[in-house]
């Protein structure tokens, strides 16, 4: 790219970064799940608009879900932006140590309020740099709701939403700087409800059926499942009714909750189909009845090398994370909380095996990563699941990491929360905002890299069509568990 574009992008979101950091602190405050993020997600339209952006909101059945437009023409570059947050995960900011503000309450443990706002900063500076110098293009952020459980970009992609997109790019924040090349797995929820006959558990415990029974033999059997199963396929599972606490009754009701991942979503629907059997085989010993209820669903990540060596190409040039050593010593502290295997794992998950700038070996010896990954030129193996998953099947799509959390950190836990609203995180956030923008100007201005990221895209495909892993009839409004789809 040239020095003077990158320059000015790289300037132009350095400006930017104050303001948009209290707007990240704010969204942090909101902490709003999947689907209710009405704060969140108004003052992110609210800022595009702002910054003469056309939006519009309550797209593909969803009310916090918005697409804002700028420029005109042709190439179109989508840039994706999240702001859930998570139940359970309260934590006061700028602490390492485990401090609930609200006991059970609501956190941003993924890093949503970084996320959302730094693709938000990487729309608004690319959008100025192409109307400043009369590049034409059209640069549309999408407001993604319910990532967490709610797979919103499969709702939005459903929609038909990406129709005219030439390519999306988004980021996550991590411990870790550089490009993400994954094969990520696709992942199918359901919840599992059985229903038996109440007795009491001792004088007649011959009248009852018991659902709970019924959820533990089912657990059982999948259990015995998972050695017939592919290695690179995950079945997991969280009981949410054991049909009450006393135990002198039998439990007329009871159910669970499983997500069923694979590389491929035909995969998955397979292995989805073996489950449900023995779900029908535990109701069937113990004579209860069991309902099949959908809940979400993504499908397996499609990478694009030639999409992410642009980006990692442009990562190179913007340099590593400009840390200073208030960032470095709160870091500390909290990398202080981790035992050496977390942060030996955390390596290890993101497939770090080398630096660019350093030439040296990430160990985790320094709390912050100061340098830029190794880019491979090929995916690799991720266990996760992502509803970008379903954008990347649609158009060609990448995306990078920027260090806003401590080595040794992962996602979904207090740590997280704590780090969300940090001098370090907010740096972090406005690099990836770099990073986005610089790789979107490179694609609107060079024809023959669009060109050749789009031809990766159908090689990859291989003339497979894209398959919304979410039946028709079902909504938004209906997850977590209304649509029965079996008895």
């Amino acid at each position: 790219m040239n020095r003077d574009a990158l320059s000015s992008i790289a300037d132009a979101i350095n400006e930017m970064t104050p303001d948009f950091s209290k707007l990240s602190d704010s969204i942090w405050d909101f902490a709003e799940l999947k689907f209710d993020e009405k704060r969140s997600s108004g003052i992110l339209a609210e800022t595009l608009e702002a910054n003469g952006f056309a939006v519009k909101r309550g797209v593909a059945g969803m009310d916090t879900a918005f697409i804002g437009e700028s420029g005109t023409g042709t190439p179109v570059i989508a840039i994706l932006g999240e702001f859930d947050a998570l139940a359970g995960m309260s934590q006061a900011a700028g602490v390492a140590e485990h401090r609930p503000l609200v006991p059970g309450g609501t956190g941003h443990g993924c890093g949503h309020n970084l996320l959302g706002v730094g693709s938000l900063m990487a729309a608004i500076a690319l959008a100025r740099h192409l109307k400043e110098n009369g590049i034409a293009g059209t640069v549309r952020y999408y407001g993604c709701p319910g990532e967490e459980g709610g797979s919103g970009k499969t709702f939005m992609v459903r929609a038909g939403l990406f129709h005219d997109v030439d390519t999306a790019l988004t980021w996550h924040p991590a411990p870790f700087n550089g490009v993400r090349s994954t094969n990520n797995l696709a992942v199918l929820e359901f919840y599992y409800r059985f229903k038996g006959v109440a007795a009491h558990a001792s004088n007649a415990a011959h009248l009852g059926r018991s659902a709970l029974d019924a959820v533990e033999l089912m657990n059982v059997g999948v259990n015995f499942l998972r050695e017939h199963m592919p290695q690179d396929c995950r079945v997991h599972y969280a009981i949410t009714d054991t049909g009450g606490r006393a135990a002198n009754v039998v439990q007329a009701q009871a159910e669970v909750i499983y997500l069923i991942r694979a590389p491929e979503m035909p995969q998955a629907l397979e292995l989805a189909k073996r489950v449900d059997k023995v779900a029908r085989g535990a109701a069937m010993m113990t004579e209860t009845e069991v309902e099949i209820v959908f809940d979400t669903a993504s499908t397996n990540l499609l990478p694009n090398i030639t999409l992410e060596t642009t980006m990692h190409e442009n990562m190179m040039a913007l340099g590593p994370v400009a840390f200073d050593e208030a960032d470095l010593a709160f870091a500390q502290s909290v990398q202080d909380t981790f035992t050496d295997e977390a942060i030996k794992s955390s390596i290890r998950l993101y497939q770090i095996k080398g630096d660019v700038f350093s030439n040296a070996k990430v160990d985790g010896a320094t709390p912050l990563h100061l340098g830029l990954r190794e880019f491979e030129g090929h995916s690799h193996f991720r266990a996760g699941s992502t509803d970008v998953g379903d954008v990347s099947w649609v158009t060609p799509t990448a995306q990078c990491w920027t260090p806003t959390w401590a080595i040794g950190t992962n996602p979904h836990t207090w740590q997280v929360v704590a780090q969300g609203k940090s001098p370090a995180a907010h740096k972090a956030m406005a690099h990836a905002a770099k990073a986005i923008a610089t790789t979107g100007l490179s694609l609107i201005t060079s024809p023959k890299l669009l060109a050749a990221a789009k031809a990766e895209w159908a090689e990859k495909a291989d003339g497979k069509a894209y398959v919304c892993p979410i039946p028709a009839e079902i909504t938004p409004s209906m997850l977590a568990g209304s649509h029965v789809v079996s008895k």
